[in-house]
Parts: structure tokens; C-alpha cells; sequence
């Protein structure tokens, strides 16, 4: 018997391999359209992102313009993001990723075709539409093939992607608007769109769901659109056209809260809850909503104006603007890859945590402090340290609450955390872009005779450039002559890192919330094997249950039964008992 243990303890090692290798394929098959509809969205997105201070300038907006222009797209992003979630719950989760991406891919063309500041606006609302389900359904689907513990080994693909688009699609947008015309940019995803559709149809299989009947939350729906909308329409408009304290503050704000509360109430009556607030009972969820918020203004924030402090503090192109930003984009890739593969090898993930907390810190902190003639070197270092933080911190909050969610909710659960990280990144752009484009204001009032004398030496050309500024339009910084640049850029350089300096104290709320979090191991179970092993569980339970009511008929002689057993009968049947225990769980 001795002799047979090693071959047994091989066989069984090369099967176990050839299963995990055999598992392995087939995520990688699965992930193929998924990731392939990951680039759509991030490329689609990443591509206009150095060309917005150009497009907004032809469009004739000003800075409210483009915060709106941003901020349009985030509001949808949040507002849709736990009503896909929701539906992720009751629906086919194939079906509705690939609707998704259609109607993101169909808002971004149609973006394109825009002629004033207003209907660009409308279309990246829509396109937000679209990149909420993508956000909140990649996750979930995600959880449905990778358990959390095994996530970590694929991030190496998911950091390929993002590198291609995130470093990729700034610099084929910036290219495309110098080259060409920026309205190409709008159009560059929609052949990655269809192979997308095509190849997810093709080869991401997902397991069989049980049907259940649908509720939809539509009064939440409407009461949590209301609320956060006019939360930041008078967040964008207060101080320029209304005072902060007045008739149209009272109403706005006074509205949004009403909003709240009602949405609160009905999420806690509704059957089926848009966001079921039974699980901020859940520390956990609690902790990481509330570091998303935090993390979701320094990601969104400072991205967004970085590109405005390169082409209007530093005087870049659209084209030099994307090659300036890649410290940041090359600290989030390498942080998320290095860090995922430490939480699959070693199954801690706090540490990590914190000191991406830290990292958020330090980089808004860092990029507060920066003007416009700032060595482009430290410049680069406090980008780096401000992606490093979200990349170790964005992905692996999610992580954890899937971690510990009901396998039935893990598609609200998901998206919450992404909603509410989406809502503090809308807000925060609006709080920024608000403040810069105060800051801005004051700064030009107060540099209005360095300006004057700027522009009386130009003659007739600085009359029509005074003009524009004048205008409030958002000036095209690389085509101003030298000696009303200089001031420009120092105005705008002022005025952005004012705005990223907001970021500061957020991100430390993000830190002590992740402090607290509850240092619980990641399973090394899908979504789809949970729910598995929680049915098996339950049908134990109830067979076992059943078996103590029933009344017995006959009567057993105890003592013939255990003259008749023996110790080894005894030992195997325990050892049974013992393996089917352990299989269970």
C-alpha cells in the first residue's frame, strides 16, 4: 500500500494540473470579448480626452462648458451604473454588456457631429448611458469566471489593454486633431465595436442563471437622477450666475436634498431596491463606498485637468499633452499589474491599500503645489505617485466587496461601489472645474493691467485676442504670442493646482477608511461556484432537517446492530462523512 502512495500523489498532481491548465484556457477564452469591449470603452473615451480643450474652443465654450462636457458623461456614468447592476441581478449579463457598448459606441459617433457646446453635451450624457453598463457589468461578469483570489494573475492582461488605450488613444487623439479634424476622434471606435460584439457572442459563455421576475426601481431611478443633478448644476453655476447664497441656492440644494430623502425611503420599502441599503450594514461595503468616493475625485479630478494644465499652463498640443500624461497613465498600469499579481501569489491585499492611500495623498498633495514653469521632471514624479495610488486602490476595493457580498447581490454590490466612485468623481469635477474657472476669473481681474500692456504692444492683433479672452471662451494656448502667453499660462497654472488641492483632504478620508476595513481572505471561489456550493449547503440542511421529524415505524435492536459493526466499518464510514464534509465546502 506503501509502494502506491507516490504514483496515487502524482496522478493526482498531473490531473489537478491539467485541470488548472484546461480552466486557464477557458477564462482566457472567455475574457477575450470582454476585454476586446473593455478597449472600446476606455479608447473611446482616452482618444477625445487631450482634444477637449480644442474641441470646446471651436465650439466656443467656456470653462462651464467644459466641465459640463466631462461632468455630463460622469453623472449617466453614476446614475446608470447600480441600474445595470440591478439588471445584472435579473437578466442575461451577456446580452446586456453587448447592449451597452452599442449604446456607447452610437452616443460617441453621434458626438461627433456636434456643432455647439449644448449638443455635445447631450451626447456624452448618453454615451454615459452605456459606459455605466460597461463599468458596472465587466465587474460582475468578471466575478462570474474569476474567483477574487485568482484575479490578480489576469491583471496582467487587463494591463495591457489599458496601456494600449490609456497610453495609445491620448496620442492617436491628439495626432487625429493636428493632423486632421478632432470629429474623427468620435469616430475611431466603431470598427473596435463591432469586432467586440462579434467576438463576445463567439466566445464569452456564461453559466445558466435561475430565472426570476423582474422589479425595476423607477422611483428610485427618478428621485437619485433628480437629487444628483441638481446637486451639480448649482455646484457649476452658483457664483457665476447666481450668488452662493440665494433664492436659486435655496431651491436647488433644498431640492436635492428632499430628493435624497425620498430616495432613501423608497429604497427602504421597494421589493427589489435600486441600491438595497441593507448592505451598508455590511462594514466592509460601508468602508469601501465610502473610499471610492474619495478615490473617485483624485482619479477623475485631477486626470481631467491635467490635460487642461498641458495644453493652457505649459502651452502643449493635443499631440504633446497625451505624451506628458503618461507618467500618471504608466504609475497606474504598473502599480495595478505588480500589485494584482502580489494578491494572487500571497492572498494580502490591506497593505497594499494603504499604501496606495498614501500614494493618493502624496500625489495630490504634490500636484497642488505646481506652476507653470515647474521642472516637467517633479511634474512627471507627482503624476506617477497619483496613478501608483489609484492603481492600487481602485480595482481592489471592488475586489473585496465582491469578496464578501451574497452571491445574489453581487451585481448591486459591484456596481455600488463603482456608482458611488463615479458619483465622487462627478462631483469633483464640478467642484474643480467650478473652482478653477473662479480662480481663473479673479486671476485675470487681477493681471488686467499686465494684460492691457501685453496687448496694446501687439496692436491690432492683441485687440482681437483681447477680445477673446474677454469672451470667457477657453483660449487656444500654443497659438498665442509669446508675451500674453507667458501670463496666460501663469493664470491658468495658478488656477488649476487651486482646483487639485480639493483633492487633498478626500483622499485622506479614502486612507482611513481603508484603515478600517475588515482584513478578510480572499475566496478562492466564482461567483457561479458560491452559489453552487450555497445550494448544496442548503439541500444538506433540509435533507438533514426532514430526517429529524420523521417518526420512526419500526424498532432497531442497538445492541445486534453494534455487535454486528466492527471498528473498521466505524472508521471508513466516518472517514466518509469526514470527505463529503470537506467536498461541500
Amino acid at each position: 500500500m506503501a509502494t502506491s502512495t507516490p504514483a496515487t500523489g502524482s496522478v493526482a498532481t498531473a490531473e489537478g494540473t491539467a485541470a488548472d491548465k484546461r480552466r486557464h484556457r477557458q477564462v482566457l477564452q472567455a475574457l477575450t470579448g470582454l476585454l476586446l469591449g473593455m478597449f472600446v470603452s476606455m479608447l473611446a473615451s482616452t482618444v477625445v480626452s487631450t482634444s477637449l480643450p480644442v474641441i470646446v474652443h471651436d465650439l466656443g465654450g467656456d470653462q462651464a462648458a467644459f466641465t459640463w462636457v466631462v461632468t455630463a458623461t460622469l453623472l449617466t456614468t453614476a446614475i446608470s451604473t447600480p441600474i445595470w447592476g440591478k439588471l445584472a441581478d435579473l437578466f442575461n449579463r451577456k446580452l446586456l454588456i453587448q447592449i451597452a457598448i452599442v449604446i456607447f459606441v452610437l452616443a460617441t459617433a453621434a458626438a461627433g457631429f456636434s456643432q455647439d457646446p449644448g449638443t455635445l453635451i447631450a451626447f456624452r450624457a448618453v454615451q454615459g448611458i452605456g459606459a455605466g453598463g460597461l463599468a458596472a457589468l465587466s465587474q460582475v461578469i468578471m466575478a462570474d469566471i474569476i474567483s477574487p483570489r485568482e484575479r490578480g494573475r489576469y491583471m496582467g492582461l487587463f494591463g495591457a489593454v489599458m496601456a494600449v488605450a490609456t497610453v495609445g488613444g491620448p496620442l492617436l487623439g491628439g495626432f487625429i486633431t493636428d493632423t486632421i479634424d478632432w470629429r474623427w476622434n468620435f469616430f475611431i471606435a466603431l470598427p473596435f465595436a463591432v469586432a467586440a460584439l462579434v467576438m463576445m457572442q463567439r466566445t464569452l459563455h456564461l453559466p445558466p442563471r435561475p430565472k426570476t421576475k423582474a422589479r425595476i426601481d423607477y422611483f428610485g431611478i427618478v428621485l437619485l437622477s433628480t437629487a444628483v443633478s441638481l446637486l451639480l448644476i448649482w455646484v457649476t453655476n452658483a457664483g457665476k450666475d447666481y450668488d452662493w447664497w440665494s433664492t436659486e441656492t435655496i431651491l436647488m440644494v433644498g431640492g436635492a436634498l428632499l430628493a435624497a430623502v425620498l430616495f432613501v425611503i423608497v429604497e427602504l420599502r421597494s421589493k427589489e431596491p435600486l441600491v438595497p441599503l441593507t448592505m451598508f450594514r455590511n462594514r466592509t461595503f460601508t468602508l469601501a463606498v465610502v473610499a471610492s468616493i474619495s478615490i473617485g475625485i483624485a482619479m477623475f479630478g485631477t486626470s481631467v485637468f491635467l490635460s487642461q494644465y498641458m495644453q493652457l499652463a505649459r502651452g502643449a498640443t493635443p499631440t504633446e499633452a497625451g505624451l506628458m500624461t503618461i507618467p500618471m497613465i504608466a504609475g497606474l498600469l504598473l502599480s495595478s499589474i505588480v500589485i494584482g499579481g502580489l494578491v494572487t501569489r500571497h492572498g494580502h491585499w490591506k497593505p497594499y491599500l494603504i499604501v496606495g492611500g498614501v500614494l493618493l495623498i502624496a500625489g495630490s498633495y504634490l500636484l497642488s503645489t505646481i506652476h507653470y514653469d515647474t521642472n516637467f521632471v517633479l511634474v512627471s514624479l507627482y503624476m506617477f505617485l497619483l496613478g501608483a495610488g489609484v492603481g492600487m486602490t481602485m480595482q481592489n476595493l471592488v475586489l473585496i466587496v465582491q469578496n464578501t457580498a451574497k452571491p445574489s447581490e453581487i451585481g448591486v454590490a459591484s456596481s455600488g461601489v463603482t456608482f458611488f466612485r463615479s458619483l465622487g468623481g462627478t462631483i469633483g469635477v464640478s467642484v474643480m472645474g467650478a473652482a478653477l474657472a473662479t480662480s481663473a476669473t479673479d486671476l485675470f481681474a487681477d493681471r488686467k493691467d499686465d494684460i492691457g500692456a501685453a496687448l496694446m504692444a501687439l496692436g491690432e492683433k492683441g485687440a482681437a485676442i483681447g477680445q477673446q479672452l474677454a469672451s470667457g471662451t477657453i483660449p487656444q494656448v500654443s497659438a498665442l504670442p509669446e508675451s500674453i502667453r507667458v501670463i496666460v499660462e501663469d493664470i491658468y497654472a495658478q488656477a488649476i493646482a487651486h482646483s487639485f488641492l480639493i483633492a487633498v483632504p478626500l483622499a485622506v478620508i479614502s486612507l482611513i477608511a481603508i484603515i478600517f476595513l475588515p482584513n478578510k481572505p480572499l475566496t478562492r471561489m466564482t461567483t457561479s461556484e458560491r452559489v453552487q456550493a450555497s445550494e448544496a449547503d442548503l439541500a444538506t440542511v433540509s435533507v438533514a432537517e426532514g430526517m429529524e421529524t420523521l417518526t420512526a415505524t419500526a424498532t432497531v435492536d442497538t445492541d445486534a446492530t453494534t455487535r454486528g459493526s466492527t471498528p473498521g466499518a466505524a472508521a471508513s464510514s466516518d472517514d466518509a462523512a469526514d470527505e463529503a464534509s470537506v467536498t461541500r465546502r
